[in-house]
């Protein structure tokens, strides 16, 4: 029988993680103890959060167990990982995905990314009765574009329309005309970025899971800071974000945002709205057990169904056999996930 996978989230100041007679315990700051037995149950991932404490044995130890580690802050959003010496092994993968850039796969990969994300859109669209891409004309672009700047330009069309048709889903102080990423004022905006951050994590852990390179892509473009094959794995996954945010956000109030001054640039100071403390915490809380929901698509070696998160996980190593060669084909598999209920 499988183990029973578990996962520790320190969600306190004062909470304490340490290690002790092959556990992990837990103490929060009334001094209550969980025990988390290392071999008794798989420990998927550990989240702390700023303010928590934790102590090197048990860094010690999730390092050599290879368990992920996310720190994140206050709000919940990722900020670091912890990094095994060995998520730098497996030397072939890499090398194929340089190559990949050259032998033609890197535009078929780039294409496919693009179909995928336009799909996706479709699956958020339909679902909530709204006006759907024409996929077969898109297909017919697609299959005639050459270079990724076109790739990036009719996925930008179909971004546009999408975004334009479910911002009309939210309530009606939040809707704005169009997405914005860098920098945005408006809460809605700012709120969506939020909750890719989080999948960015998803996404980063499960590349290096692959021992993929996370900052060469196929998609976008190789820049500096730029990981650019982790944005390109996340435009598969963000139909379950935004179908996320429209399902938890119908509720939301004015009174629910704040106006934060930020500077803007060396001389400028600006206004940007974001959801209160105690709201992100909330919904980031929420968006974390999204990532557990059931998708109806098999997995590589058994059941019918699995999880947003294994998914993630199992396409980045179908993807990493593509780069090797070890399969003819690599189609991203895309659904949205069932309803998680709070």
């Amino acid at each position: 029988m499988k183990a029973k996978v578990s996962k520790i989230v320190l969600d306190g100041r004062g909470s304490y993680l340490g290690m002790e007679k092959g556990c992990f315990t837990v103490r929060d700051k009334d001094r209550h103890v969980q025990r988390f037995p290392l071999f008794e149950n798989e420990i998927g991932e550990v989240v702390l959060k700023s303010g928590n404490l934790v102590s090197t044995g048990a860094l010690a130890s999730l390092g050599f167990w290879d368990i992920d580690v996310l720190i994140v802050t206050q709000k919940g959003k990722p900020v670091a990982m912890l990094k095994g010496l060995d998520d730098d092994s497996h030397v072939k993968t890499r090398v194929c995905q340089y190559e990949a850039l050259k032998n033609g796969k890197g535009m078929i990969i780039a294409k496919k990314i693009v179909s995928s994300r336009i799909e996706s859109q479709n699956l958020v669209l339909r679902k909530h009765s709204l006006r759907q891409h024409d996929l077969l004309g898109i297909r017919k672009a697609i299959d005639e574009t050459d270079s990724k700047t076109k790739l990036m330009g009719i996925e930008g069309h179909c971004s546009k329309q999408y975004f334009k048709q479910i911002f009309q889903l939210f309530p009606k102080f939040m809707r704005v005309e169009n997405r914005k990423t860098f920098k945005a004022y408006d809460g809605l905006n700012n709120t969506f970025n939020l909750a890719y951050t989080v999948l960015k994590w998803k996404v980063y852990r499960a590349i290096v899971k692959a021992k993929l390179e996370p900052y060469l892509g196929f998609l976008h473009s190789e820049q500096f800071g730029k990981p650019s094959l982790v944005c390109d794995f996340i435009e598969l996954y963000r139909c379950f974000v935004e179908d996320f945010l429209i399902e938890n956000s119908g509720n939301l109030r004015k009174k629910d945002f704040v106006m934060r001054h930020e500077n803007f640039s060396k001389n400028r100071i600006g206004q940007r709205e974001y959801l209160n403390n105690s709201l992100t915490s909330d919904l980031m809380q929420k968006l974390y057990c999204c990532f557990e929901s059931i998708v109806e698509i098999p997995r590589i070696k058994h059941s019918k169904r699995q999880t947003v998160e294994t998914l993630i996980n199992e396409e980045t190593f179908l993807f990493a056999k593509y780069l090797r060669d070890e399969c003819e084909n690599w189609t991203p598999r895309v659904a949205l996930g069932e309803p998680t209920l709070f």
